[in-house]
Formats: structure tokens, sequence, C-alpha cells
């Protein structure tokens, strides 16, 4: 009986994993007059809103289908995301940010922003033009002059007044020139206790220093990664 009973609570738990996951399917929204993609659970634990590198042209199709920078770190573990019971919107690159925490907080809150590489900067920018999300992570970001480059989140925000609950992720051998290592510690000083730093080491390093397959794109570390962010609250 006992070895029944365990095969039917087997199938059991594997019916209600093929449920949960059929309860996230992805789909396209228009956030003021911009298109994202939107995976929600049937009951979310709380949201994330993504917001990946380079021009942020995500390009999403008709049906939840993202047609452009699809091995961004963000773009790639969105799934991950969604398996651990928080709401995920991917956004493009024109959708507001503050229309987007509004749309996340109807869902459930806490709305965290993740942004990552350039999609720091966008995070940096919305949260400048009025956004607020609960928290803020920054993986591979342009934080500091240190960093790399002249616009970055301090420069951008200015002070620290307005930054929520910060959590840095950084590969200690990001190679990008406008992402370096140095620039982390700068930030995290200026933040006034509202950011904290998790260093990750290993991965693969392939190709441009500045893109998804390197150290800089978190290349074979996307379970640590969607981890460390997705614990945080």
């Amino acid at each position: 009986m006992n070895r029944y009973r365990g095969i039917g609570l087997a199938w059991t738990a594997a019916i209600l994993i093929l449920t949960a996951g059929a309860a996230r399917a992805d789909e396209t929204v228009t956030i003021g007059g911009s298109r994202a993609v939107l995976i929600k659970p049937s009951a979310p634990r709380a949201s994330v809103i993504l917001i990946p590198g380079g021009d942020g042209a995500i390009s999403p199709g008709e049906n939840g289908e993202i047609n452009a920078l699809k091995f961004n770190q963000l773009v790639r573990t969105r799934h991950a995301y969604a398996a651990r019971g928080l709401a995920v919107l991917v956004v493009d690159a024109g959708t507001s940010l503050n229309a987007a925490v509004q749309y996340m907080a109807a869902i459930k809150r806490p709305v965290t922003v993740i942004g990552t590489s350039r999609g720091t900067i966008r995070a940096a920018q919305g949260i400048a033009q009025g956004a607020r999300p609960d928290a803020l992570v920054l993986t591979s970001g342009f934080l500091s002059a240190e960093s790399g480059s002249g616009q970055n989140v301090m420069s951008i925000l200015g002070s620290p007044g307005s930054l929520p609950r910060t959590l840095v992720i950084h590969h200690t051998q990001d190679g990008c020139r406008v992402t370096l290592p140095a620039g982390v510690d700068p930030f995290i000083k200026w933040s006034a206790g509202r950011a904290r730093v998790v260093w990750v080491s290993g991965g693969a390093n392939e190709g441009d220093p500045c893109q998804a397959r390197g150290h800089h794109g978190f290349n074979g570390l996307d379970g640590r990664v969607v981890g460390i962010a997705a614990g945080f609250r």
C-alpha cells in the first residue's frame, strides 16, 4: 500500500508542476503605448521588472514572443524568475518604468526592478523620472565614474535619496570597459547604506567582454544570479 501511495503522490506532484507551468504563458501587454512581455503565475508572490542591456529593444511579437536580445542575461532567464513564483515583466526600450511599476504593483507587490548592463542606466533614468519600485537590482552595472563611463547610476540620480533598497550583483572578472569591478565600491559608499553587493566568480568567458557570453553576461552562472536576484526583498 505504501508503495502505491508513494506512486500516487509522485503523480500528484507531477500534475501540480505541470499545472503551475501552464499558468505561466507569455503574453504581450501594452503599457503606456509600448509593448512588453508578461509572464504571470496563477498566484504570484511578488513581481519583477526586467530591463535588458544593449539598446533595450526586445521587439515583442503579438503572442508574448521576444524577437531580439534573446541571449541577453535577463531575457534568457525570464522563465527562471517565473518558476520561482514571480510575476515577470520584460520591458522594451520605450516602456515607461513608472508605468511599468504601477502595472506590476496592481498584480503583486513588492515590485523589484532588475536591470543589467545598459539596462541599469535605463533603470536609473526611470527612477529619476519618478518611478518608485520597492527594490532595485543592478547587475553588471554602469554604477559610478570608476565603472568606466561618464553616464552612470550615480551621475543620473545625483544623490542617493531616491534610491530604493538596492542589490548590486557583479562578476569579479567583468572585463567590459564601462562596467569595471572598480566601479562597485564607490557606488556602495555613495549609496549611504541603501545598497550592498554580492560578488560572483567563475562561469565561461567568450567573445566580446561587453556581451552576454562573457563574464559581463554571467555566462554559465544563470542559476546563481537568478537565485540571488529573486531572493532579494
